[in-house]
Formats: structure tokens, sequence, C-alpha cells
């Protein structure tokens, strides 16, 4: 233990989890004065979905085995409410851009606008120097550029730098990650070796306000009328037939197979949606494929631009691999991604992400694309 850690204050974001506890065991372990904060960001019973099943982050459950954690490594811990934050920047966004016939990603604005915005500000009220979190990434002061630079998570398995493209290098300068170096079982070892209650807690895989994973659900009690609005449109080829009808655009995404009938000769897929006129457009496979892209709201974290070009390689989503590609900087705020070879399923609304090696360049989100075929 340095002298300088024992004067460095952390706020570490608990979720309930076993990575944000072990991630607040091993900074208290470093010497940190640690702060456990569990951010308050929903109700259950607003969102609906998870009838006597509160095991979710945010749920009570939670909040308490974070508390117990906290008590366990001698840290304090305080629950704070943004639920009106999370609500307006990321469930609002989340309804709209659905409505608009996109596929958001509300992972990436929560990281964004709440947990590198709202707590970090919250972290300063408190006198804290830094925020850290159980993600698996990690940031690294690159001392020629002078820029905070984020990689990518050591355990390739848990990486989950896609979803922080957003962070600002203000916001870099003050993140910890705790796991960034280490693997989850190493994690789980860790947190059973120092007997913390969240050592073999399951991780929860679906979206935080939509605890049973039902989109169609979710949106249907939270906009009134909409399934009455959107049934009966048409569903159409992309040569312009009209073959049957579809239950709303809102409920199907680029790619999709299942759902929109059967009887067409040969697999079928959603190629686009069309709000506007409350039409799902679907083709076959050879349709799904695209060259180029256009990502909005761009941030480039560990270079400044890419106005010249800039070579790496390019994730369309969190699962898919990164393809290679040119990201090209556009006079208005934009990107143009240009992949060596079409990439399938080029979704709007979901993430860009744009790396070199292990390091994240930047991201932004999808606007539009271009098809091959």
């Amino acid at each position: 233990m340095t002298t300088t850690e024992k004067n460095i204050t952390v706020v570490v974001a608990m979720s309930g989890g076993v990575d944000s506890s072990v991630a607040a065991l091993l900074l208290k372990e470093q010497g940190y004065n640690c702060i456990g904060i569990t951010m308050k960001l929903w109700d259950y019973e607003s969102v609906g979905g998870n009838i006597n099943r509160e095991s979710g982050c945010c749920s009570l459950d939670s909040i308490n085995d974070a508390r117990m954690v906290c008590a366990k490594i001698g840290i304090p811990h305080y629950v704070l409410n943004f639920s009106r934050e999370f609500r307006e920047s990321v469930v609002d966004d989340f309804i709209a851009e659905y409505l608009s016939g996109r596929t958001p990603n509300p992972c990436v604005l929560c990281n964004t606008r709440i947990k590198w915005q709202s707590l970090i500000q919250k972290a300063r009220e408190l006198g804290a120097d830094y925020i850290a979190t159980g993600h698996y990434a990690r940031v690294k002061y690159n001392a020629s550029t002078g820029r905070y630079e984020l990689w990518q998570g050591k355990y390739k398995e848990k990486d989950q730098s896609y979803a922080l493209w957003g962070i600002t290098q203000e916001s870099l300068a003050r993140t910890l990650f705790p796991l960034g170096e280490l693997t989850k079982p190493e994690v789980r070892e860790i947190a059973e070796r120092y007997g913390l209650k969240t050592a073999q807690k399951k991780e929860s895989m679906e979206i935080c306000f939509v605890p049973d994973n039902n989109y169609r659900r979710f949106l249907t009690e939270a906009v009134s009328g909409l399934e009455k609005k959107v049934r009966g449109g048409k569903l159409v080829t992309v040569k312009g037939e009209t073959v049957g009808e579809h239950r709303g655009y809102p409920f199907f995404t680029i790619g999709q197979r299942r759902g929109i009938g059967k009887g067409f000769g040969r697999p079928m897929y959603v190629i686009e949606t069309d709000p506007a006129n409350n039409r799902v457009i679907i083709g076959e496979e050879k349709y799904l494929y695209s060259k180029e892209l256009i990502a909005k709201s761009v941030n480039f974290v560990s270079i400044p631009h890419a106005k010249e070009g800039v070579r790496g390689q390019v994730k369309i989503r969190y699962k898919s691999p990164a393809a290679p590609a040119t990201v090209y900087s556009l006079d208005d705020g934009r990107v143009r991604v240009v992949f060596d070879e079409p990439q399938k399923a080029v979704t709007p609304g979901q993430s860009a992400v744009f790396y070199n090696g292990e390091k994240v360049l930047g991201g932004g989100i999808i606007e539009s694309f271009k098809k091959s075929a």
C-alpha cells in the first residue's frame, strides 16, 4: 500500500453481482478508500415482466447482496436513485428507437449517460477521485498522444469494451477497471476465497428493465394502443410484392427469420422495416449483406478522428467478430465504415465499434447501411 493509494477515494458501482463485488474487494486490498454505490435505476412495478422473481440488478435482493458484500469487506454502502435520469436517457430512447424501426442497445446509453456521467458527478460530490466498475476492460494512458485509451479485457470471453465506447476522455481519466486483467473463473475464485455471498451468483443476461426478455410485452405496455396501431401491416418482398401481413414493425429486427410466416419456398429474412408505412420487407439471405454503413453520435476514444481514413476492425454487435474495415470521419460528426467483405445484418440502432487489435479506437450508433445485393 502506498501513501498515494491511501489518499485516493474510489466510488465503486455495486450491482450486487460477483464482478462488482470483487472489483471493490481488490481496490480495498490495494489500499484505496472505497465507497460502494448501488444505483437504483428502475422499479419492477413500472416495467412489469418480473412477477415474484426480483433477482436482477436494481432488485431488493441485489441491493441487499451489495450491502452485505460492502459490510464483509469493510466499506460504506449507499443506494442512490437515478431512476428519473435512467428513464429519460435510456428507457425513453429505447422505446423511441423501436418505434422508429431501429434496434437499440440500451447498455451503451446506460454506461455513457448514467454510469459515466451521472455517477461521476455524484462521485465528485462525495469527494471521490475515481469511479470503478466490474467491467472486463482496461484503461491505459498513452504519454506520447496524451490520451487515455480503452482496451479490451484480457479475458476475451467476457470482454465488455463494445458497450463502453461512449466514455469520454475526461471520464476515462477518472475510471478504474480492477478486473481488466482477470478471467471470470479467477474472479469467482477470489470471491470464494474471501467468503463473499455473491461468489456463485448467476449472471443476468437480459436487459435490466425487460427482465423477462419480452420486448413485445414491454413495448405494448409502455405505449398505449401500440398493438392496435401497428397490427395488420404489409409483409413485402424486396421486389415490392405483398405476400402477407405482420403483427407490427416494432416487433421485428433485421436478420430475423421467425415470425414472418412460411410457404415462401425458400428461407426468408427481415431485410428492413418501414415505420412510415408499417411495412416489413423480407428477402433471401443474400439481401442481408452490406459493404458500408454510416454511424452517428460518434465518440473517438483512443484517437482524435479518422479524417484521412483509419484501418482497423469493426464490430456491429456485441457477439459478432470484428471485421476488417476502413473508418472515415465525415464533416457532420458521423463516420463512414467500409468493410473489406460484406457483413450480414447491419442493424440501425446497434453500435459500430472500431478497434485496432485490442484497443478501442471509437464507436458510434449505426444510422444506415448500403446493401451489397
